[in-house]
């Protein structure tokens, strides 16, 4: 018997050191010990066993949050796969809603470590934040109710007579400006998009206008209420936000979004997410390394 229990003990011993030596991904442990440059983020970010994302609570297919209490989406995907190559296990990502109006915000407060929110690049927002990208090329478009044959595309706001729902701060409301006869009067501006999509419901705005990825989300889960007036009309390259200047973690991030272009990650995620709702896969975008 003595003989027996002292075999079961060794056996656990063995068991427990060819685990601890696989380094594999341990969830009580937040993750798996990796060598990065000595205070860079990525060490930082290793050591800490956590990373801090901010997204979006509201789109379907990029971040939506689910029963689970967590978002779901392409988006949530494309942290998961930073977070795993930085060796944090996906229990060990900390959500934070961000919308539009304060993605800046979020990175230069130190409120997250990186936003991942249908985020277009362009020049001014990078005059206060990094981006690692692009990750998705989307376009903007009109959304409106299924039954309206009023507004075919953007020009169809320039009599001045049709309201259209966005969100403050974003680039899909600045884009729609310039079809405005009375910008006033016209533009209604909600903190997220779900706001806008109930005013169309209630009949407060005539359509909605933003990326077409987004609203073919609220079409597909807004049966027989919705359809997209037109085509896109422009094109918006979706990137990650990190803080100013850490160019480094910007390369790790890049580098991370090209292996998944190459090892058919990016376009599972795609697929079991946004793809849902649209079932092209997504063009491979060319990664910007300004």
């Amino acid at each position: 018997m003595r003989i027996t229990r002292l075999t079961a003990a060794a056996g656990a011993l063995v068991l427990a050191m060819t685990a601890a030596a696989c380094g594999g991904d341990d969830s009580g442990s937040g993750g798996e010990k990796k060598n990065f440059p000595a205070g860079s983020t990525m060490q930082k970010l290793n050591d800490a066993k956590k990373l801090r994302v901010g997204t979006k609570f509201d789109q379907p297919g990029f971040g939506l949050k689910g029963l689970s209490g967590k978002p779901e989406g392409f988006d949530v995907e494309i942290a998961k796969m930073i977070a795993k190559q930085l060796g944090i296990a996906e229990g060990n990502i900390e959500y934070t809603e961000t919308p539009s109006t304060v993605r800046e915000q979020v990175l230069q407060q130190d409120k997250v470590d990186i936003v991942v929110a249908t985020y277009t690049i362009n020049d001014k927002r990078k005059e206060v934040i990094d981006f690692a990208g692009p990750y998705y090329i989307a376009g903007q478009a009109i959304m409106v109710k299924k039954d309206d044959t009023s507004i075919t595309g953007p020009d169809s706001f320039k009599d001045g007579t049709k309201k259209v729902c966005s969100v403050t701060n974003s680039t899909p409301a600045t884009n729609i400006e310039k079809y405005l006869k009375d910008k006033a009067k016209q533009l209604v501006l909600f903190d997220i998009y779900q706001k806008c999509v109930d005013a169309l419901k209630g009949g407060q705005v005539d359509a909605v206008t933003t990326d077409n990825v987004i609203l073919t989300g609220f079409i597909a889960t807004n049966k027989d209420q919705f359809k997209l007036a037109g085509s896109t009309f422009t094109e918006e390259p979706y990137g990650i936000g990190v803080k100013k200047g850490d160019k480094d973690f910007r390369n790790f991030i890049n580098d991370t979004l090209e292996a998944s272009f190459k090892d058919g990650s990016y376009t599972k995620a795609w697929k079991d997410t946004a793809g849902k709702y649209d079932p092209n896969d997504p063009k491979i975008p060319t990664v910007d390394r300004y």
